[in-house]
């Protein structure tokens, strides 16, 4: 078992965007941000639903496919599943769809917990306010010896790196320069100490890197 990060973020470190807009609620950045990713013929097999074998593959499809691979579990900020958007909707089930892509429990970190949601497809989310080691050690717990994987965003994987808790942290850099938003490295500095590094560019431009402790 092993706990893993997998992000994507700009050449310049970040990993949000901040030009969303009630009618563009992603941003105009995050389609240049996460590109090569939702190209990929996993992505769209995975996340769109969409079997046709249209996609890009080699390297960046390699590591998406890579991503879904052998994950028992999942832990992600309330802003990954949607909760900064509608805080105070009792009803407002995630930006994910009816049929999540993660097929596992999910842990979501939240300041305001609400009933576990079960939703098509095998995953569950279940929101927590509690801290990194303990919501790691639940998901641990339900995992049946496969990986926990520390979706995002940002700030959450940070919490889990300064608290060395991942194993792996795969950082996909996008070369788009953002500018703002909220930056993966901070407060990280020798991070790569005790970690195997391996970098990996593929024909998108995307910087493929590896932290492997």
């Amino acid at each position: 078992m092993a706990v893993r990060v997998d992000l994507m973020i700009s050449l310049d470190g970040f990993a949000t965007t901040t030009d969303q807009t009630p009618e563009v609620p992603f941003g105009d950045d995050w389609p240049r941000l996460v590109g090569a990713y939702a190209a990929t013929r996993t992505f769209r097999e995975r996340v769109l639903k969409d079997t046709s074998g249209a996609g890009t593959t080699g390297v960046d499809d390699n590591y998406a496919g890579e991503y879904f691979e052998n994950v028992g579990a999942e832990i992600m900020g309330a802003g990954m599943f949607g909760l900064h958007n509608f805080p105070d909707d009792p009803n407002w089930r995630g930006w994910w769809g009816d049929e999540p892509p993660f097929r596992v429990p999910v842990f979501v970190l939240t300041h305001k917990p609400r009933p576990s949601l079960e939703m098509a497809g095998g995953t569950t989310f279940h929101f927590l306010n509690t801290t990194p080691v303990d919501a790691l050690q639940q998901a641990v717990a339900v995992a049946g010896g496969k990986d926990v994987r520390v979706g995002g965003g940002p700030t959450i994987v940070r919490d889990f790196l300064k608290a060395g808790l991942v194993d792996r942290l795969h950082v996909a850099i996008t070369p788009i320069l953002l500018g703002r938003g909220i930056r993966l490295w901070d407060d990280l500095r020798g991070l790569e100490a005790g970690c195997t590094v391996k970098a990996e560019t593929a024909s998108s431009g995307t910087i493929h890197l590896t932290f492997q402790r």
